[in-house]
């Protein structure tokens, strides 16, 4: 699918089309005569979405958050900020044009056959950007939204199964805990973004969402959508190039390479720059950008990622990318959420824990144990399993980095 290199201007900014209505359970929002906003309180959700009906449309640069980002009131024009999930660290503010966004929207109602009779639920908060994505790309393609965060995956379900939602855009994690839910037949379409999805979490949700289609999207803050899977991608790969990226694998002197390097993506989706924060692994180079993942790309063009920069560490003077870890633990039947860490260890480097969302079980561990052993290398093998109840979650459903260790270091 090729994209316009120029948009015309009334798709440079966000709207809230006319035929779109947004529902938080039972209740509904549709624009009103108020005045726009730069800074936009999350909640309560229902305010928080009649400020942003009137702010779209109007071009105003916005901010949905609990603080207001420095630097918002000097934003130009259909721009606007979200905050990354800060799982490792203090998020950051990105800033990119309402454009960019809206050319993935054109992207997925062409890809995904998007029908007026369609409707959207998103499962987390207006703070998290796969959230946003979703309540944006519907109100602005003219399909209901209806975001359900804040209460119990049971509940979330049975509002779905009442409202007839036929899409949802939900995380790794939000789809591992709804899919104990009753049935839902009447969606069509799982959009999962902000993580790997799991072999037996998406066996789960197949039974869940019988007559649904489930994609995976890799992608980052800075650079929105990068590849999307489907039911024949390889094992272990995250997919092909979304409609108009372009994926280029380098080595460490930049030249294209067959093997194992750094990502590199050139797309009209990119983010323009950071507000706050940064990140010395995001480089520029022409019009290619890197967050600093790792992986390499198949003779089909399947990218398969080992992890990003800013989580390799050594251990026994070899690289190790702890999210390939991670992916080992997160298939296992019987793990709801996990996380690897990396503790200074005087003579390996790296000292490798695994850490296990619940109370301690004994069958559970033994089974992690034998797993490491036969599927992993010696220095990949995490030397301690710890269970943690409760799991520190961010408001994306990712694994709180820095709060697990914080917890680590309170109870040793």
């Amino acid at each position: 699918m090729t994209l316009p290199a120029q948009m015309p201007p009334h798709d440079r900014r966000f709207r809230w089309h006319s035929d779109a209505t947004a529902h938080v359970y039972d209740t509904a929002v549709r624009p009103r005569g108020t005045a726009p906003q730069r800074a936009i309180v999350p909640d309560p959700v229902a305010t928080c979405l009649g400020t942003l009906a009137a702010t779209l449309g109007t071009g105003t640069p916005f901010c949905i958050s609990d603080t207001t980002p420095d630097g918002l009131a000097d934003i130009a024009p259909n721009h606007f900020i979200t905050l990354t999930g800060g799982s490792s660290g203090a998020p950051k503010a990105i800033l990119r044009s309402q454009s960019s966004w809206i050319r993935s929207f054109t992207a997925n109602a062409a890809q995904f056959a998007y029908d007026p009779r369609d409707s959207v639920a998103v499962l987390g908060p207006l703070t998290h950007s796969l959230s946003l994505y979703g309540v944006l790309e519907a109100l602005h393609t003219g399909l209901d939204a209806h975001l359900l965060g804040g209460r119990s995956p049971s509940a979330q379900a049975t509002w779905m199964r009442a409202s007839g939602c036929t899409v949802l855009y939900a995380t790794p994690t939000q789809l591992r805990l709804i899919a104990r839910a009753d049935p839902l037949p009447r969606v069509r379409l799982v959009l999962c973004g902000g993580g790997a999805l799991d072999p037996a979490t998406r066996t789960r949700i197949t039974a869940l969402c019988p007559n649904a289609k489930v994609h995976v999207f890799y992608g980052a803050a800075e650079t929105s959508f990068i590849t999307l899977s489907a039911a024949d991608t390889p094992p272990g790969s995250v997919g092909q190039a979304y409609p108009g990226v372009e994926i280029a694998v380098r080595d460490a002197t930049g030249a294209d390479t067959t093997d194992p390097g750094t990502v590199w993506v050139r797309s009209p989706y990119l983010f323009d720059r950071y507000l706050a924060g940064d990140s010395p692994h995001t480089r520029r180079i022409g019009d290619f950008l890197t967050v600093g993942e790792h992986g390499r790309l198949d003779p089909n063009g399947n990218l398969f990622l080992h992890g990003r920069a800013g989580r390799m560490v050594t251990v026994a003077d070899k690289n190790v990318f702890l999210e390939e870890i991670e992916a080992h633990l997160a298939a296992l039947e019987g793990i709801e959420d996990c996380a690897v860490l990396a503790l200074p260890d005087p003579l390996r480097g790296h000292r490798l824990v695994a850490v296990v969302s619940g109370l301690p079980d004994p069958d559970l561990s033994q089974r992690i144990k034998a797993h490491f052993q036969s599927a992993l290398a010696p220095h990949l093998r995490p030397r301690t399993l710890r269970f943690l109840a409760p799991f520190p979650r961010l408001p994306s459903g990712k694994a709180d980095l820095a709060m697990i260790a914080t917890a680590l270091e309170a109870s040793s």
